[in-house]
């Protein structure tokens, strides 16, 4: 079977991740800092000459520019996770406000579904057949994404239900890479490749 690398990057920080909002699909912008942060990042040289695959929105094309340089391709299945009507609240309000309903919802796992959002389960659904179609190509690609997307790729590798404890912890001033095989399979390769010279400082 054929089986390729593909590796993920989070975009860098935005006033809407410093404040702990629920982004989705709000298409926020790179702060002054989150740019210069991302200024910093180094990918190793391994990634040369992978293609670079990008989300639409504009924190992630601002990275992978940076990163990069233009021309990364942009790949609308990379798109966050659709937070629905919880987009720009913060989930330490919303646990206030619904009480045992937030309670239920989040302990569906892969599962759990903003009103008129989608699930971990459904971002899986539309990310996994993008990738097994890069396998068929025979060759690594790099992917410049989202959180959501990056932990729901990590629930399919270690086949977590997003339920307790992740398998992995990941930083996200770093790469992880799964590999991924043309039925789709996603399976565990290396997480947390360091980007930053002072990473193992903030561990």
């Amino acid at each position: 079977m054929t089986s390729i690398r593909v590796a993920f990057i989070r975009h860098g920080p935005t006033k809407w991740n410093r404040h702990k909002f629920l982004q989705g699909r709000s298409d926020q912008p790179l702060d002054e800092a989150g740019c210069l942060e991302v200024r910093g990042w180094k990918v190793p040289p391994e990634f040369d000459n992978w293609p670079v695959h990008v989300s639409p929105l504009v924190r992630t094309r601002q990275t992978a520019e940076i990163l990069f340089g233009p021309g990364c391709k942009i790949e609308q299945a990379l798109i966050e996770t659709d937070f629905g009507e919880w987009e720009g609240r913060t989930v330490a309000d919303l646990r206030a406000e619904l009480g045992s309903e937030m309670v239920d919802n989040e302990a569906r796992g892969l599962d759990f579904l903003p009103p008129s959002g989608e699930s971990p389960r459904m971002v899986q659904e539309r990310v996994i057949p993008l990738l097994a179609s890069w396998a068929k190509s025979g060759r690594n690609r790099m992917c410049v994404a989202h959180k959501g997307v990056i932990r729901a790729m990590l629930a399919k590798a270690y086949d977590w239900p997003m339920i307790g404890k992740a398998p992995q912890k990941l930083r996200w001033d770093a790469v992880h890479v799964f590999t991924v095989g043309v039925d789709g399979s996603v399976e565990p390769d290396t997480v947390n490749i360091p980007m930053t010279s002072e990473q193992s400082a903030h561990d």
